[in-house]
């Protein structure tokens, strides 16, 4: 069975378009803001969601998503309460694919077996596990492979081509290609950079690619839209989250601004 990931891209591809994915860290700044950010990102441009697991050392990411990882543990977000803000989207979006990003270790703590059928059952469409290279993904595809949900993997401008055969073993739905090295949030690569790595990538694989990392303004998107089948912007929109939390502590959270700016930024897909 196809799942929604699968559907999605084919849909993009017949209709000669690149999608937006937009990260938001689950929980952050609350649960319940968290939420209704969540729920609402489809109608304003997001064509798929990469949720994001909060972790205390989350050492791929740079200070923005961090942060939001922090405040969100600070509220007492845990993975069954990410899983459950999974649950609450389907009652009314059972179309748009939701992407659960993060590391290992709470996975690992939450059981690995127990936590791919909570998230089968919850609605979860992939998984975008940070520090799990090919080497160590055994025991987590054992149970992903009797399962309809994708297991997709990074790829960096440092991989190469034997790298590059081995990450694909286990890859499904898409391959996330991150344009920069080093952390999130912090640089940008050039167009020309990543269209040529992107070419090298697609000799060996008929996957989807979506670019992320460095990922901010309209122009990027519309640029990138151009060479890959999608765009993911992640702190960027957590900066503006955090934004409006710390200038806005005494007052009602503005979930439209978040939800403007991801509309801006959809308007400028090819």
């Amino acid at each position: 069975m196809k799942n929604r990931i699968s559907q999605l891209f084919k849909n993009l591809i017949e209709n000669k378009r690149a999608g937006l994915g937009i990260f938001i860290t689950a929980g952050d700044p609350s649960l319940e803001t968290s939420q209704k950010i969540f729920d609402s990102l489809p109608d304003f441009g997001a064509d798929f969601i990469e949720l994001g697991m909060p972790f205390s050392d989350p050492m791929a990411d740079g200070p923005a998503i961090q942060a939001s990882s922090l405040r969100a543990l600070n509220q007492g977000m845990n993975l069954k309460k990410t899983l459950l803000m999974v649950k609450k989207f389907r009652k009314k979006n059972i179309k748009t694919p939701v992407i659960l990003m993060g590391y290992y270790n709470p996975i690992y703590q939450y059981g690995v077996k127990r936590f791919i059928t909570d998230s089968q059952n919850f609605g979860v469409d992939g998984f975008i596990i940070v520090d799990m290279p090919p080497e160590e993904d055994k025991e987590f595809v054992k149970y992903l492979k009797n399962t309809n949900m994708d297991l997709v993997k990074l790829l960096t401008p440092t991989t190469d081509e034997e790298r590059l055969q081995k990450v694909l073993e286990n890859s499904s739905g898409f391959l996330y290609y991150v344009s920069v090295t080093g952390i999130t949030g912090t640089k940008k690569a050039s167009i020309d950079e990543i269209k040529k790595s992107l070419d090298k990538i697609k000799i060996f694989t008929k996957l989807p690619i979506a670019v992320g990392f460095g990922i901010s303004t309209q122009k990027q998107i519309k640029e990138i839209s151009n060479v890959a089948n999608a765009a993911v912007v992640g702190s960027h929109i957590v900066k503006i989250i955090e934004n409006e939390y710390t200038n806005n502590k005494n007052k009602l959270f503005n979930v439209e601004k978040v939800l403007n700016e991801v509309r801006t930024l959809s308007s400028g897909l090819n």
